[in-house]
Formats: C-alpha cells, sequence, structure tokens
C-alpha cells in the first residue's frame, strides 16, 4: 500500500493534484529501468608512470630535507 500526501496548498483540490502528480512521479521512478552500471578501466601505462614519476621526485625531495645521519638509509 501506497500513501502519498500533500499539503502545500490551501485548496483540497490543488492538494489532489499535487498528490497525484507526486503519485505519478513515484510510479514513474520506480518502473524507470535502473541506471547502466559503470565499467571500471585501467589506468593507462603513461599515467602510473607519470603518478610513480611525481611520487619519487616528492620521495626524493622529502629525502633531502631529513637531518644527516638520521639513522634511516633507504
Amino acid at each position: 500500500m501506497l500513501t502519498v500526501v500533500a499539503a502545500e496548498h490551501r485548496r483540497q483540490l490543488d492538494n489532489r493534484r499535487a498528490a497525484r502528480r507526486r503519485l505519478a512521479q513515484v510510479l514513474r521512478e520506480a518502473t524507470a529501468p535502473p541506471a547502466r552500471r559503470r565499467r571500471p578501466t585501467r589506468p593507462t601505462r603513461g599515467s602510473v608512470e607519470r603518478r610513480l614519476r611525481g611520487k619519487e621526485q616528492r620521495a626524493r625531495l622529502k629525502r633531502t630535507r631529513r637531518r644527516p645521519g638520521s639513522g634511516d638509509q633507504t
């Protein structure tokens, strides 16, 4: 069972029309086919290489900021 209530208008007739419109909208949405699922794609080789190159540059920059002789030699 489905109940649709509308009380945004002062007149009962207008509220009934609004409730019918809302019911029609709910039924349209319920009977519509589901949206197509997104097919996941793999990142391109170039984008992977760019990302890794950026990570390496960032790591190199952070390595230069370390204190000399901090004990962590990587």
